[in-house]
């Protein structure tokens, strides 16, 4: 809250209780909602909004509504309904229902596999419903967006979407020149409850590594990131694997790794922890699907591998090769200052404001 509000005019917060989520999922399991767009639903949050947007006696304060994801998406109809002549922009972020898609296949967790299953058509035909109901709608990167038009029947007009890339603190997230990489330490980072994430760790460590290790039994593997799971905490009594678990600052593990892994197998959007690794100058290997979203070139700013084995011989052929790691990473941050600098993007997304109140206000007259 305190840092929020060093940019904020003023920031308003709810606490949502864990038993509130979970009557929200379970009075939803009879409707056609998707359990994600009800999880973070609070009645008396929603009148606090349509309250300070009320607050100034009736003159509008505001010019726009930005919601975020699924979860926020709710809230933005109910501002949609109340406050009907303010534009709403939706950030969808990643097309869920194409997330969901890949998870009833690939996730390496049975739980996963069958509520995302259980989710997939509903969250469908609701995102359809989104991009219809808000008076723009904000993804980032082309393939979510074809995948929510794809949503839309046939021959029927979709409203627009716009493409809006993340973007990477590049003051925060950037090489210290005063720490020496470390030998041979492989760097894998995210939250890792998550369940794309679980996937990607389990993948690496029984695909991957092992292939590894049998040429370079001196190889570390370091697996960083918030709340890990019970399969990956089990990692931890492996010889040669670290498990972090939450950390102060993820910065210093990029900035002396010797090299970046994100073996994703399934996902949607831009995934953040591509962005973080690049801008920290650590070279980068990766399957396709972790840089999808991405304009990199293969080969100049990252490696991309499809199988175990090849992904393996990258590793294993970037430690042998110092310079041309040199190489990689600081093309890779080269990439990133070019294509996701936070002013930029900020500027694209004013753009989008500017577009949404202009056409309000000549809808007005």
């Amino acid at each position: 809250m305190k840092q929020l509000g060093q940019y904020c005019h003023d920031v308003q917060a709810a606490h949502l209780p864990k038993w509130r989520s979970l009557l929200n999922c379970l009075t939803a399991l009879p409707t056609p909602k998707p359990l994600q767009a009800v999880y973070c639903w609070d009645q008396s949050l929603a009148r606090q909004i349509t309250s300070i947007v009320h607050s100034n006696n009736g003159y509008e304060l505001f010019d726009v509504i930005h919601v975020e994801h699924l979860r926020g998406a709710h809230y933005g109809l109910h501002c949609k309904a109340f406050l009907p002549q303010i534009p709403v922009v939706w950030d969808s972020v990643d097309c869920i229902s194409l997330l969901f898609l890949q998870a009833t296949m690939r996730s390496k967790k049975r739980f996963s596999r069958l509520i995302t299953s259980f989710e997939l058509n509903r969250t469908q035909k609701y995102e359809c419903k989104l991009v219809k109901g808000f008076n723009h709608t904000l993804v980032t990167s082309p393939t979510d967006r074809d995948a929510l038009i794809s949503l839309a029947p046939p021959n029927e007009t979709v409203p627009d979407i716009t493409v809006l890339p993340n973007g990477v603190d590049l003051d925060y997230f950037m090489p210290d020149r005063t720490v020496s990489r470390e030998p041979a330490t492989l760097v894998i980072s995210g939250k890792m409850s998550y369940h794309a994430n679980i996937s990607m760790v389990m993948y690496l460590v029984q695909s991957i590594m092992p292939i590894i290790w049998s040429r370079r039994p001196d190889v570390q593997l370091c697996i960083v990131g918030k709340d890990p799971s019970s399969e990956i905490q089990a990692f931890a009594n492996k010889p040669g694997i670290t498990v972090t678990g939450t950390v102060n600052d993820i910065r210093p593990f990029l900035q002396k790794a010797t090299i970046a892994v994100a073996p994703l197998t399934y996902g949607a959007g831009i995934q953040n922890k591509v962005l973080e690794s690049l801008a920290c100058a650590t070279p980068l290997i990766s399957t396709p699907q972790a840089v999808s979203a991405l304009k990199v070139q293969p080969g100049r700013e990252v490696l991309v591998a499809n199988e175990p084995g090849e992904f393996a011989g990258l590793v294993l052929y970037l430690l042998d090769n110092p310079h041309y790691q040199q190489r990689l990473g600081e093309a890779g941050r080269q990439y990133v200052e070019q294509n996701h600098r936070w002013s930029t993007i900020t500027r694209q997304l004013e753009g989008v404001y500017d577009e949404v109140i202009d056409a309000k206000q000549r809808v007005r007259t």
